[in-house]
């Protein structure tokens, strides 16, 4: 632990923080935990307005949205950068995959929303990474 009481140095680097590395690290999480909760709303939503076989598939992405919500707070609790990384690298691919899905349907709002999302978690990560 750091005399901050940080268990940043967790990371597998032997350079202490530094004030730009904690604000890139507190970024890359709150992106990456907007989009993890994003992704929840849009699965309760369509548990809600669901029916019959529609339902069942919506409740299993439920499922698996919820899962993502909970491992965000890994990162959040550990703050150790490998579990960020994961996450983070797990959200994009998911926003990434939601907008091949809108551009599949040619709903431009459930394209491009995706999209912009998982381009600004890609944009933090490359920021905490770099």
């Amino acid at each position: 632990m750091t005399a901050a009481g940080s268990t940043w140095v967790r990371s597998h680097s032997s350079a202490l923080p530094t004030l730009v590395g904690m604000t890139a690290f507190w970024v890359c999480a709150g992106v990456t935990a907007a989009s993890a909760l994003v992704s929840l709303g849009y699965s309760v939503a369509a548990v809600i307005s669901a029916l019959d076989q529609a339902r069942v598939n919506a409740m299993y992405a439920l499922s698996r949205s919820a899962a993502l919500a909970a491992a965000v707070l890994v990162p959040v609790f550990s703050q150790t950068r490998s579990s960020l990384l994961t996450i983070a690298l797990a959200m994009v691919i998911v926003q990434a995959l939601d907008a091949v899905v809108g551009a599949t349907i040619h709903d431009r709002m459930k394209t491009f929303g995706p999209a912009s999302l998982g381009l600004f978690n890609l944009v933090a990560l490359v920021w905490f990474l770099s």
